[in-house]
């Protein structure tokens, strides 16, 4: 992608707004969520932005366009604020579109193999925008719709978001009510609770898609960043990046992050794997047997920031910005480089429709599907 202009003033206040939610901490004592126009679409549709602050100074910034963290301030070691999510300067940047950055991923996050599943004895075929495969809900998934937005009152400041998914929308069966509530908390964790019903079977996989790098959005790559997953096996890919149907270890392989290791220590090693994904773009199997569990942490030492996942999802999706290649220019004008950010999508696994194997991600009429993640900040 070649660097994006601003296209209209809506624009350019958009990225003055976004400046001023990284460098400024929030008001302490402040308890309204604000609400700002973040411009419109171009059919009009037009999109807020609600900011979310706690008395520690953290923020971050939700728009109603795809549920997108367009940002998310914390603290390093001295106190100072950065922004750690990748994203664009305005509303316009978002629709070209970029690589699902901050968005709200469904119906099914990850990938569905062959771009069908089967489900009662029936067959249904999805959009293939990933090769033979289904990515992210296909061609217009939920980072590509309107979200209607409540912002919460007292505690913690909250923002809920809902979505009525058609049926067959993007191939899927059933309408789906979908609510994702934000929650920034007083312990400096970004909180997100997933839920979602059904008027007939379907499958559903949601997750949020953010891309941190601790350094600062637009600070280099992260390969120095150091990672513990709380996982001991992996589900191995083909080359299109669908599970074999193996759960392997990760002993022994570039894949055990056990133990704190810095991304880039064995990214570049001779291995299949990571050959397939162009480094690391593969579902963790976590070892927590059900509940609110960690699944993960995150330190750079430079800033001394430190994220923790928290999650009740058996998966984690842990991908390093492979696909990110300098072309593309952010917030600020910062360009974004190969491997200059990660994600870490808490999740069913990848094409389980079609592993009757893996944890099921069925939802029935008079059941509702509920998950939750929490993103928690500190410096050491």
């Amino acid at each position: 992608m070649s660097y994006i202009r601003f296209a209209s003033v809506a624009a350019l206040l958009g990225a003055l707004t976004l400046a001023c939610l990284a460098q400024a901490p929030a008001q302490k004592g402040k308890s309204d969520v604000k609400r700002q126009d973040f411009g419109k679409l171009p059919d009009g549709t037009p999109i807020e932005l609600y900011t979310l602050s706690n008395a520690k100074g953290m923020q971050a910034g939700i728009m109603t366009y795809g549920g997108v963290v367009v940002s998310l301030t914390a603290p390093d070691r001295t106190g100072k604020f950065a922004d750690v999510v990748l994203g664009m300067a305005g509303l316009s940047g978002y629709l070209t579109p970029p690589p699902y950055f901050g968005a709200l991923i469904g119906r099914y996050g990850n990938r569905i193999g062959h771009a069908q599943f089967s489900l009662d004895g029936k067959v249904f075929h999805l959009p293939a925008n990933d090769g033979a495969n289904t990515l992210h809900g296909g061609l217009k998934g939920f980072d590509k719709r309107v979200w209607k937005a409540t912002p919460g009152t007292g505690g913690d400041q909250s923002l809920e978001l809902t979505y009525t998914s058609q049926d067959g929308e993007e191939g899927f069966p059933g309408n789906l009510s979908v609510k994702v509530l934000y929650t920034l908390s007083a312990k400096n964790e970004l909180r997100i609770d997933y839920t979602a019903t059904t008027d007939k079977n379907t499958v559903v996989n949601l997750t949020n898609h953010s891309y941190f790098n601790l350094a600062g959005q637009g600070e280099g790559d992260i390969l120095g960043h150091e990672v513990m997953i709380a996982a001991d096996r992996f589900t191995p890919v083909d080359s299109g990046l669908i599970p074999t149907g193996e759960l392997r270890s990760v002993k022994g392989t570039p894949f055990d992050f056990s133990k704190s290791t810095a991304i880039g220590a064995r990214i570049g090693q001779n291995d299949e794997q990571l050959k397939f994904g162009k480094g690391y773009d593969h579902n963790w199997v976590l070892n927590k047997k059900g509940g609110m569990a960690k699944a993960a942490e995150v330190h750079e030492p430079k800033t001394g920031r430190v994220m923790e996942v928290w999650t009740t999802e058996p998966g984690l999706q842990f991908y390093t910005g492979n696909f990110l290649d300098g072309t593309l220019t952010g917030k600020g004008g910062k360009v974004y480089p190969l491997r200059g950010a990660f994600c870490m999508e808490t999740q069913h696994y990848p094409d389980s429709p079609n592993r009757p194997t893996f944890p099921t991600t069925e939802l029935k009429p008079g059941a509702t599907y509920h998950t939750t993640t929490a993103y928690r900040f500190s410096a050491r």
